[in-house]
């Protein structure tokens, strides 16, 4: 017996259809281990602004409250341009990491 695997990954006895057009995937689509999908279509690039909820200097890391959404986006010493210490509002940008969001270019705002 022959097994196959159809577009869904569903197993079936019945041969693919040679005459069905393929879908092509672009491999930079594929999102994996992120749960920060609303954030996609805002891009990097695009200055926003927040607040410093958590900030350890000892340790490098923290986390920013977008001030348009509410959403918590992660900060490392790496990203700042200037010190920040809890209760900053900051701008910063974002940039797609391994786990999410992650701040860069953050900097204290007057």
């Amino acid at each position: 017996m022959m097994a196959y695997v159809d577009e869904n990954g569903n197993i079936t006895s019945t041969p693919p259809d040679p005459t069905r057009k393929k879908t092509t995937i672009k491999t930079e689509d594929i999102v994996i281990g992120s749960s920060n999908f609303g954030s996609v279509n805002q891009g990097s690039g695009a200055v926003r602004t927040g607040k410093v909820t958590f900030f350890n200097t000892s340790k490098g890391f923290g986390f920013i409250k977008d001030s348009s959404n509410g959403e918590s986006i992660f900060v490392h010493s790496n990203g700042l341009m200037s010190p920040i210490k809890e209760n900053d509002t900051v701008s910063f940008e974002t940039e797609r990491g391994f786990k999410g969001l992650n701040a860069i270019k953050v900097k204290v705002v007057k």
